[in-house]
């Protein structure tokens, strides 16, 4: 019975671990359940969040101070999201460049 519950309650506390959370609507403390996210820049997060939800991860990243692409590739892949959506996931294409004149030459 014991090792019932122990297993049960395994299971739960790593489908919790995956569990994604959101910079616009996850609580301070959940923030900080991300690795690399703490208490500092969670209730950074939560300030920043109250002049209005992130747009996006190019949002987040121009609104938190400390967060770069760098860290912020490392906190979705540890979980958070913006959105909804993963860093890279919803990125909009970039159009291709367009290809430079050509000039005519004397010969």
């Amino acid at each position: 019975m014991l090792r019932k519950l122990l297993a049960a309650l395994a299971l739960s506390h790593a489908a919790l671990s995956f569990a994604a959370v959101d910079a616009n609507t996850a609580s301070a403390a959940d923030l900080t359940t991300i690795k690399g996210v703490g208490p500092s820049m969670s209730s950074q997060i939560v300030e920043e969040r109250k002049k209005g939800a992130f747009k996006n991860w190019d949002d987040f990243i121009a609104r938190v101070k400390g967060v770069g692409e760098k860290n912020a590739a490392k906190f979705s892949s540890e979980g958070l999201t913006v959105n909804g959506a993963a860093l890279g996931a919803a990125a909009p294409a970039k159009p291709a460049a367009k290809p430079a004149a050509k000039t005519a030459t004397k010969p």
